[in-house]
């Protein structure tokens, strides 16, 4: 299997990457990104693009991938919805427009959030947003696409975020994270549950397209695998 991921350097990519390297069947892993992840493994490729709004010079570089894994967003925090819209839905869809023209058959896996807001309509503007991008993503032309949405993220194994907001919020509740995931399982994943759940999708595919936190740690367990659903895209 030969899969790419946009936002390798941000928490749930790192988290992502590093399953990919532990996975005996992935053959190629190519990133996509602003910056290097640091890793090294013969497997991996590691694609430097300044400008993730356009990828015409790449084009050659991004045929015959099976799957994709989209970790790329960033905090609405403070951000008015112009500005949230272009750098979530704009430049999601950048991509992905791409990658559904150039590899059809490839299985496009897209981290959302929870409550995301599929109608467009609510109260809340990064859910608006990130229910329109959803929304647009599955008229794509792909074999599949799969929405994760997560609630509260653990990072294990060194992964840590890019925003520093986060960093302190995570270095504050690292005691009691690994309680909150064991007491509450439908609320808190960790980046290797996120991490295992999108190889399962892109092996084996997914019953439904939008996958809640318990939906997420059911498909990390390597025998919950379903049957690939044509019709999740």
């Amino acid at each position: 299997m030969k899969v790419l991921i946009f936002g390798a350097t941000g928490m749930v990519g790192q988290g992502v990457l590093r399953e990919c390297l532990r996975a005996p069947d992935v053959e190629v892993i190519q990133t996509i990104g602003r910056t290097r992840s640091g890793q090294l493994d013969p497997r991996l490729i590691e694609v430097i693009q300044p400008d993730l709004m356009n990828y015409s010079a790449l084009e050659s570089q991004l045929i015959g991938f099976d799957a994709c894994f989209f970790c790329l967003g960033v905090s609405s925090a403070g951000m008015k919805e112009a500005d949230y819209t272009r750098l979530t839905y704009d430049l999601t869809l950048a991509a992905a427009r791409t990658l559904a023209r150039l590899n059809p058959g490839m299985t496009f896996v897209y981290v959302s959030g929870a409550s995301t807001d599929s109608t467009e309509r609510g109260r809340s503007m990064w859910a608006r947003v990130k229910g329109r991008t959803e929304n647009a993503l599955r008229q794509l032309p792909f074999k599949a696409v799969y929405l994760f949405r997560p609630g509260v993220i653990e990072p294990l194994h060194g992964v840590r975020s890019k925003t520093r907001s986060y960093r302190l919020f995570y270095t504050l509740a690292k005691p009691i994270l690994p309680m909150l995931r064991a007491l509450l399982p439908n609320y808190v994943l960790s980046t290797e549950d996120i991490g295992l759940a999108m190889l399962t999708v892109a092996r084996h595919g997914a019953a439904k397209a939008v996958l809640e936190t318990v939906d997420i740690r059911a498909l990390s367990r390597p025998a919950s695998a379903p049957a690939l659903d044509l019709h999740a895209g």
